[in-house]
């Protein structure tokens, strides 16, 4: 898969995003089957990535608890190769000025081989979270695999709406730097041709689908 040539400002500024509900709606219809194939098939293309990584390399991953692309092969992968895996953290540095939660994730080390059988909490946001004192900051990750809504094909991602992600990875794209290596993956079907992009939107460096891989 090869990226396409870069869209100009004034055509972003034109571009309405699909609503998220048409990609979430399409999540909630595949069978449990049907996540779990395309998931394997996602992880043949594993080997790709890898050719960039360090040995022992942290991996940041995240729960698919809201019918994403399964994780738990990313989490095989690790395992298998000696990567060290990690999950996000939402609210480990307290509350902002507003009462809310700060947006900048940190991540705890995955000491199971079931991302099922992790103890865990549900945070007021939805998701799943383990908690550890033993807390990454995100410069610390060598890849970080991102949850998307849709990604277009300059890798522009829509999220969840929350800026999580945006916020932990403005720094170190704003700054330049080489890591974390930003990560989508997702179903086919969730990559469109192209999205708005805001000020603050964060790009992926690559894109791993049941297809095939895609860089940026």
């Amino acid at each position: 898969m090869h990226p396409e040539p870069k869209s100009s400002a004034s055509e972003e500024s034109q571009v309405s995003n699909p609503p998220r509900r048409h990609f979430t709606r399409q999540r909630r219809l595949l069978t449990d089957s049907a996540r779990r194939n395309m998931g394997q098939a996602a992880s043949l293309h594993l080997t790709k990535l890898q050719q960039r990584l360090p040995t022992n390399a942290r991996i940041g991953l995240y729960y698919d608890g809201f019918g994403e692309l399964p994780t738990q092969p990313l989490l095989d992968w690790c395992q298998r190769l000696g990567y060290l895996p990690y999950l996000p953290v939402v609210g480990s540095l307290g509350r902002d000025s507003n009462g809310s939660d700060d947006k900048h994730l940190r991540f705890v080390p995955v000491y199971h081989s079931k991302l099922i059988n992790l103890p865990t909490r549900i945070h007021q946001l939805g998701m799943k979270q383990n908690h550890s004192r033993a807390l990454l900051w995100v410069s610390e990750l060598d890849v970080i695999i991102c949850p998307l809504v849709a990604v277009d094909l300059n890798g522009n991602r829509m999220g969840m709406g929350g800026g999580f992600y945006d916020t932990t990875l403005g720094q170190s794209y704003r700054s330049g730097a080489k890591k974390p290596l930003k990560i989508g993956w997702c179903y086919d079907f969730q990559v469109v041709e192209q999205l708005a992009r805001q000020p603050w939107d964060v790009p992926l460096d690559g894109l791993i689908t049941p297809s095939g891989i895609r860089w940026f």
